[in-house]
C-alpha cells in the first residue's frame, strides 16, 4: 500500500476498476435492489420468528413492519439510483439490514419489558435517519463542497459537544439533551462534523505534515504551526468530553484523530505514538476518575459480585449470554440477555445477538461491520483528490473503532464505555448519524467509480 498522503493516488487496481477512460463501467442499480430486498426479507423474518418463538404466532404487526422498511428502503434506493447512480452497491444494503436486524433485536426485548418498548421509537428515528439519507445523496452533489466548510463544521461540532454541560447527568454521564420528553446525543452528530473538519485541514497540509518539522527517533514532528490547530481542537474536544465523563465518545475521536493523521502523512510513527498516548491516558483515567476505575475493575474481576453473594454484574450476565447462546444460538426470542438490566437494549444488546444468534449470527453481524467499513476504505483508496481519500477514510474508521470498542466491552476484551453500537443499539441520534455516513460514503464511491468512466457526467 503506497503512502495515502504523499500524492494522489494513481487510478489502478486501488479500485478494483480498469483505468481506460473509454471503457463503460456497469452502474450495479439491480444489484443493489436486490440486496435490499433479500435484506428487508431477512429483517420480516427475524421480527417473525420473534413472534412465532414468544407467542406462538405470527405478530399481527409483520406485514406493516416489512412494508414500512421496504418502502424505505425502496425510496433510498431510488435515491441513489438517480443521485449517485456510480455508487457501491453494498452500501445500502448493508445499512437496511443492520438497521432491520436492530429493530428486531429491540422489539425482542420489548416483550421483556412491557412499560419501555422502544422499538416504535427506535422505527420513527430510523425513518428520521433513511429520510436524512436521501437529503444527503440528493443535495449533495460533490463531495468537495464539504471541504469549505471545514471551519463551520469545527465550530458547530465544538458547541454540540459543549450542550450537554448545561443539561443534567444521565447515569453518570452528561451527554444528553432533554426537553420536554425528547432527548439527542450532540457527540455522535459531531463526530462526523469533526471528521469532515480533519480531513480538510490534513488534505490542506498534508505535505507540512509529513516532510517539514524536526525528526526525534522514529517520527517526523511536523511544524506547530501546521500541526498546533488541528491538536488543539482534538484536545478542546476530548477534554470536553471528559468533563462530561463521556469517555467512549473521548476514545472515538482520539482512534479518529490518529488513524486519519497517519493516512494524510503515511508516518507509521504516528501509530505508535497514539498507541503510547491511549495506554498513558487510559492509565492515567482509570486511576483518577472512580466511574473508570469502577469499570476497570469490572473488566479484571468481572465475577467478583457473584462471589460476594451481591450477584452478577451486567458484563458477567453478559459473559453468560454468549456462553448460552453456543454456535449457533438460542433462537430469536428464547434467550434471557434481559437480566443484564437497563442497557440490554443500548450498550449490551450485542449479547442479545451472541446468546439467541450464536457465534455464527454474531461472526455474521462482524463480517457485515468489516464490509461497510471495507467498501469505504476502497472509495477512499479510489479517489484521486485527498479530501475525498481523508474522508472516507475517517468516516469509515468511525464505524470500525465504534465496533472495536462496543464489541470488545461487552466480551471482556477490554474495559467497557458507553457507546451505541451502529445501527443495532437503541439511540435516535446514533442511527441518524450512522445513516448519514452511509450516504457520504455512497456519495464519495459514486465520485471514485464516476472518474474512471469516460462517458459519465464529470
Amino acid at each position: 500500500m503506497t503512502r495515502a498522503g504523499a500524492g494522489a493516488a494513481t487510478p489502478v487496481a486501488a479500485a478494483g476498476v480498469p483505468a481506460d477512460p473509454a471503457v463503460r463501467l456497469p452502474r450495479r442499480r439491480g444489484v443493489e435492489l436486490a440486496l435490499i430486498v433479500v435484506a428487508v426479507l431477512l429483517s420480516v423474518y427475524g421480527y417473525c420468528a420473534v413472534g412465532l418463538a414468544k407467542n406462538g404466532t405470527v405478530p399481527p404487526g409483520a406485514a406493516g413492519y416489512g412494508a414500512g422498511l421496504g418502502v424505505l428502503a425502496l425510496l433510498a434506493h431510488l435515491a441513489v439510483r438517480l443521485r449517485a447512480p456510480y455508487g457501491d452497491p453494498l452500501l445500502l444494503p448493508i445499512g437496511v439490514l443492520l438497521n432491520g436486524i436492530g429493530l428486531v433485536l429491540i422489539y425482542r426485548l420489548d416483550l421483556e419489558t412491557p412499560g419501555d418498548h422502544a422499538a416504535p421509537t427506535q422505527l420513527v428515528w430510523s425513518t428520521l435517519g433513511i429520510g436524512l439519507f436521501i437529503v444527503v445523496v440528493a443535495a449533495l452533489r460533490d463531495h468537495r463542497v464539504l471541504q469549505r466548510y471545514a471551519y463551520v463544521c469545527v465550530v458547530a461540532a465544538l458547541a454540540l459537544l459543549t450542550l450537554p454541560i448545561l443539561f443534567p447527568a444521565v447515569n453518570g454521564a452528561r451527554i444528553w439533551i432533554r426537553i420536554a420528553g425528547f432527548s439527542i446525543q450532540p457527540g455522535e452528530f459531531a463526530k462526523v462534523l469533526l471528521a469532515v473538519f480533519f480531513a480538510a485541514y490534513l488534505a490542506a497540509n498534508r505535505t507540512a505534515l509529513a516532510y517539514a518539522g524536526r525528526k526525534i527517533w522514529f517520527i517526523q514532528l511536523p511544524t506547530g504551526r501546521v500541526l498546533g490547530p488541528i491538536v488543539a481542537i482534538w484536545l478542546v474536544s476530548v477534554g470536553v468530553l471528559v468533563l462530561e465523563r463521556d469517555l467512549g465518545t473521548s476514545l472515538l475521536f482520539f482512534g479518529l484523530f490518529v488513524i486519519m493523521l497517519y493516512v494524510a502523512t503515511g508516518r507509521t510513527g504516528w501509530i505508535a505514538v497514539g498507541l503510547l498516548l491511549a495506554v498513558l491516558g487510559a492509565v492515567a483515567v482509570g486511576r483518577l476518575e472512580p466511574h473508570v476505575h469502577s469499570r476497570i475493575e469490572d473488566w479484571l474481576h468481572p465475577f467478583a459480585s457473584i462471589e460476594a453473594g451481591l450477584g452478577p454484574n451486567q458484563l458477567a450476565q453478559s459473559l453468560f449470554s454468549f456462553s448460552a447462546g453456543g454456535v449457533l444460538g438460542t433462537g430469536l426470542g428464547l434467550g434471557h440477555s434481559i437480566l443484564i438490566g437497563f442497557a440490554a437494549k443500548s450498550d449490551f444488546i450485542l449479547a442479545t445477538a451472541g446468546e439467541e444468534l450464536g457465534l455464527a449470527g454474531l461472526s455474521a453481524l462482524f463480517l457485515l461491520y468489516g464490509l461497510l467499513v471495507e467498501r469505504g476504505y476502497r472509495a477512499g483508496l479510489a479517489l484521486r483528490d485527498p479530501f475525498g481519500r481523508l474522508l472516507a477514510i475517517g468516516l469509515a474508521s468511525i464505524v470500525a473503532v465504534q465496533v472495536f470498542v462496543i464489541a470488545g466491552g461487552v466480551t471482556g476484551l477490554i474495559p467497557l464505555t458507553g457507546m451505541a453500537m451502529p445501527f443495532l443499539a437503541q439511540g435516535g441520534s446514533s442511527v441518524v448519524t450512522n445513516w448519514a455516513i452511509v450516504a457520504l460514503l455512497i456519495r464519495v464511491s459514486d465520485s471514485a467509480r464516476r472518474q474512471y468512466d469516460g462517458k459519465a457526467a464529470p
